[in-house]
C-alpha cells in the first residue's frame, strides 16, 4: 500500500496504478508534487485530479469507476424545466461564462458538495485554479439574476475534454441552471461528456453515471488534443435543451 511521493514536476504514475477497492482510499494515486499550471495540465490530461483537505499534502486521484455526465443524457426534470424557462424568459436573468471566476471559486469554497462534508477547495487550490483560469484552462459558468451572481460552477477544459469541479448556489436551483448552461454549451460545441469525478446522488439525479476508468482515460487522451471551443455563452445555445425557447 505504498503511495508514490512526487517531487514538483515529476511525472504522474499511470492512472491504473491508483489504489483499488481493497485499499484504504480507492482511487488515490500519489501525493506531493505541485499545483502549478503545468502539473494541473498534465494531471487532467491523464485523467487525474487533486483533492485534499486543510493540513494534508497534495493528493492526486483517479477514481474507478468514474462519474461522468453524457451531455445527451442530462435530465431536465419538469420542475427544473419550468425554472429554466422562467430564467431564460426574464430580462433580469443571464447566463455568463468567465466574468467572475474568482467570485465563483471562492463561493464554491464556502459550499459543501452535495453528498460530501467540508470543503476541499482550500486556499492553495483557489490560488492554483485562478492561475489555471488565467492560463485559459479553467472556466466559470455563472447564473446572474438582477445583476447579482445567484449561483454557478467552475470547470477545467483542455481541448474538448471538460471536467466539472464544483458548484454553489445563493438562489434555489441557480447552480442547476449553471450546469444546464454548461450542458447546452457543450452540446452546441459537440462535446459529449462532462467529467463529474465522483458519484453523488445529486449528480445521478441529473443524469450522470459511472463508466470504467480505462474508458474515461481513453476519452480524455483523445479529446485533449482537439481545438478548444470559444468559451462564451450565446442565448441561442439554450435551444440545445429547450428547442421552443422564446428567446431564440
Amino acid at each position: 500500500m505504498n503511495l508514490p511521493w512526487l517531487d514538483p514536476g515529476e511525472a504522474f504514475p499511470d492512472a491504473n496504478e491508483a489504489w483499488d477497492a481493497s485499499q484504504p482510499a480507492p482511487g488515490l494515486l500519489a501525493a506531493g508534487g505541485a499545483l502549478d499550471v503545468d502539473s494541473l495540465h498534465r494531471a487532467y490530461s491523464a485523467g487525474v485530479f487533486p483533492w485534499f483537505s486543510e493540513g494534508q499534502p497534495i493528493l492526486w486521484w483517479s477514481t474507478d469507476p468514474r462519474m461522468v455526465l453524457f451531455t445527451d443524457e442530462f435530465k431536465l426534470h419538469r420542475s427544473l424545466r419550468k425554472t429554466l424557462s422562467r430564467f431564460i424568459g426574464s430580462k433580469r436573468c443571464e447566463l455568463r461564462i468567465d466574468t467572475a471566476f474568482a467570485e465563483v471559486i471562492r463561493a464554491c469554497s464556502l459550499s459543501e458538495r452535495p453528498g460530501q462534508s467540508g470543503t476541499w477547495i482550500v486556499p492553495p487550490m483557489v490560488k492554483a485554479y485562478e492561475a489555471f483560469h488565467r492560463a485559459g484552462f479553467a472556466h466559470s459558468v455563472e447564473a446572474w439574476i438582477g445583476g447579482r451572481l445567484a449561483g454557478g460552477l467552475y470547470c477545467v477544459a483542455i481541448g474538448e475534454a471538460v471536467f466539472g469541479e464544483s458548484m454553489f448556489t445563493r438562489v434555489a436551483d441557480a447552480s442547476k441552471i449553471a450546469l444546464a448552461g454548461l450542458t447546452a454549451f457543450c452540446r452546441h460545441n459537440a462535446i459529449g461528456l462532462i467529467d463529474c469525478q465522483q458519484n453523488t446522488q445529486h449528480l445521478a439525479s441529473l443524469g450522470a453515471r459511472e463508466i470504467a476508468r480505462a474508458d474515461f482515460v481513453a476519452h480524455v487522451a483523445h479529446k485533449v488534443h482537439k481545438p478548444p471551443p470559444h468559451w462564451r455563452f450565446d442565448p441561442v445555445y439554450w435551444n440545445e435543451l429547450l428547442p421552443q425557447n422564446p428567446s431564440a
